[in-house]
């Protein structure tokens, strides 16, 4: 009988993205994915950033424990950054695991199962530098309309509170060809919206010395026919330049949306922070992305409670997001994280200090979302529709999709027979902090490859297996001239 499986994923889009890999490699081993039965192999695709993250991953390990003692044969795997940091404890701790990769090898995955399975005993495979890039492996999309295209791998920053690039490596950048090979495959095969993916996105070209290619490759991508939004995350403000904001401006399919990291308003904790800019240069960037794009919508992540920050420190913070006006933050509290230089700072703040800190930001930042969500009350936006993105969709009658600046809009499309993937008009009625509602007619409706595609592998399964290439040395084959695309 067909082994089935399913794959629990935990933190970043990176992790996301390594997750349809690695469905993507069972899938090719044969497997199909678990509906209602009991899996036959589960896989923890672990975070090791969020506080307690280990606590989670052996409470969660420990439930699937007593599944597995009932059903012979089942196997279990554990994955991803907290598998790569601690690659001497999860055995010990749960020696009912069968095998444990880092981030280095997911695509060994298949073959450490069939190890463990015939030996009878857990496997454990950590690499500490990247052999294969994950490109090279087989994906299983959660979005047949929409794709991440991972461009660089690993970090080369030193944030005090981050354990990534000991856990990622240093960055290893794709061939620019690379890239837009596989952007082109995903194309033809129905994508419209793909988002550009690394630790630190505007770094791109750092290995192989061209410090404009990721401004090229935003314009690059909008020579490809047929794909209509181009998105990216994360970039570092410290590599954020002049240039990239004019190809986001100056390239049509280049979404007018921009998520970029603050951490702290403070100078004396960014500092701490080991982040090598300062309020006014982020606010310097953030006045030129609207100079060139008025509408752009930016969102943020910031940390509350970083030791040492005091009252004022976060009063810095709270008047940086009033000027940045985002539309949106990830907001987090400070947490201890073993490994990190920050988990050895003196001065760890009280949990009820920072976590009354985090709740007066909170407000803050709703505050500020909602005003200029409001602003958004009147006016026609395009949306990419979603397969399932509003809990209460169903309900209200309603669909929801994604504009251009990546709002979520929960419409409702009357009479148009609107499919995941294609593209509506609508008018914006009603403005919430963190999405937008319009119960008017839509305007117009565009039905697109993409919706052909999500119609026609209505409960059909789809692994590619784009084989291009690990990262190589030497200088790459030049971009198309940066003018190409430009308006």
């Amino acid at each position: 009988m067909t082994k089935t499986y399913e794959v629990r994923t935990y933190g970043c889009q990176m992790n996301v993205h390594d997750s349809e890999r690695l469905s993507g490699l069972l899938e090719t081993a044969g497997y199909t994915a678990a509906t209602d039965q009991t899996p036959d192999l589960v896989v923890f695709n672990t975070c090791a950033v969020r506080e307690n993250a280990d606590n989670k991953l052996y409470g969660n390990l420990g439930h699937i424990a007593s599944v597995k003692e009932k059903n012979p044969g089942m196997q279990i795997a554990v994955g991803g950054c907290l598998a790569q940091k601690d690659r001497d404890t999860i055995t010990k701790k749960a020696p009912y695991v069968d095998v444990v990769f880092g981030t280095h090898n997911i695509g060994s995955l298949p073959v450490l199962l069939e190890r463990a399975r015939i030996a009878e005993e857990s496997q454990v495979e950590i690499l500490e530098s990247l052999e294969v890039f994950p490109s090279t492996l087989p994906t299983k999309r959660d979005s047949v309309f929409a794709a991440w295209v991972s461009i660089s791998v690993g970090c080369n920053n030193t944030c005090t509170f981050c354990i990534v690039p000991s856990l990622r490596g240093k960055e290893k950048d794709r061939r620019p060809g690379e890239i837009l090979a596989e952007i082109e495959a995903l194309v033809a095969d129905g994508v419209v919206e793909v988002t550009l993916l690394g630790q630190n996105v505007n770094s791109y070209g750092v290995e192989f010395g061209d410090k404009l290619a990721f401004g090229k490759l935003l314009r690059a991508c909008g020579q490809i026919e047929g794909l209509e939004r181009v998105r990216f995350t994360s970039p570092h403000p410290k590599d954020f330049t002049d240039d990239v904001i004019a190809a986001m401006a100056e390239t049509p399919n280049v979404m007018p949306q921009l998520h970029m990291p603050l951490q702290s308003g403070s100078d004396r904790v960014l500092k701490a922070m080991r982040r090598s800019y300062r309020q006014e240069k982020y606010l310097g960037i953030i006045d030129r992305v609207r100079e060139a794009m008025p509408h752009a919508a930016i969102t943020t992540d910031i940390i509350v409670g970083f030791p040492g920050e005091t009252e004022e420190d976060f009063l810095e913070t709270i008047d940086v997001v009033r000027r940045a006006r985002f539309t949106g933050a990830y907001t987090f509290q400070y947490s201890q994280r073993p490994g990190t230089p920050a988990a050895e700072l003196p001065d760890q703040l009280p949990k009820a200090v920072v976590q009354e800190r985090y709740e007066r930001l909170v407000e803050v930042v709703n505050e500020v979302a909602w005003d200029e969500a409001k602003k958004q009350e009147g006016q026609v936006v395009e949306l990419l529709v979603a397969d399932h993105e509003g809990k209460k969709d169903d309900a209200m009658h309603r669909l929801s999709g994604r504009a251009r600046d990546n709002r979520l809009v929960h419409f409702a499309p009357g009479d148009h027979p609107v499919r995941p993937g294609d593209m509506v008009e609508v008018r914006i009625t009603y403005a919430a902090p963190h999405h937008l509602v319009s119960d008017d007619e839509p305007i117009s409706y565009r039905r697109t490859p993409a919706g052909d595609a999500w119609e026609s592998r209505q409960g059909k399964t789809q692994v590619l297996s784009v084989g291009l290439g690990m990262p190589t040395l030497g200088a790459p084959a030049p971009l198309p001239p940066a003018t190409a695309c430009a308006i």
